[in-house]
Formats: C-alpha cells, structure tokens, sequence
C-alpha cells in the first residue's frame, strides 16, 4: 500500500505490523510512524533532516511528546501551528490524517 491509497486507519495498522514503515511515506510519515512504534529517537532523527513546514510540525509534536514544551512551541511557531495541548495519540493521528490527504 502506498501513501496515495493509504488512509488513516491503515496507516495505524501498519504501526502494529511489521518492522518497517511501509514504502512510499514521506519521510515526516515515517518519523510518525516510528514515534507510533515508540522509538522518538529514530523519529527525531528522521525529521530532522527535513526543513518543509510538515516537518517543523512533526518535530513539534515529538518535542511536546518528550516534554520539551519551549523547544516544542518553537517548531510549532515554524511550522506556523498553534502549540497542541490535547492528547499525543489524537495529536499523531490528526497529523498523519492531514499528510495522508485524509
């Protein structure tokens, strides 16, 4: 399945099956996807290494999830976000829902 076809629903399934993010994800997708399977750290890494504004957004998230709030506010100003308070999981899965095109 690729980014194209996939939806929500199959992206979190995904997180529960295999030990790779399926081909075709962007690379934020994949940062979300390995936060989901709870290593922030390759997720981290992941985005990192991409500037577009999807990515700043994503790094947010995972800097709120680390409880970085003021490293977390700062890429959340980047990616031109309001700083997110609700829950992580509702918070990844509305993130992957929008980069999805969902």
């Amino acid at each position: 399945m690729n980014k194209e076809t996939m939806t929500v629903d199959d992206f979190i399934r995904s997180t529960k099956e295999g030990n790779e993010p399926p081909s075709g994800l962007s690379l934020t997708l994949q940062a979300l996807w390995w936060d989901a399977r709870d290593d922030w750290q390759k997720a981290h890494e992941i985005v990192q290494s991409d500037s577009n504004p999807n990515a700043s957004w994503v790094h947010a998230y995972l800097h709120r999830r680390e409880g970085d709030d003021s490293n977390a506010a700062y890429w959340y100003s980047r990616a031109g976000k309001p700083v997110e308070k609700g829950s992580f999981v509702a918070e990844r899965e509305h993130i992957a829902s929008i980069l999805l095109g969902s």
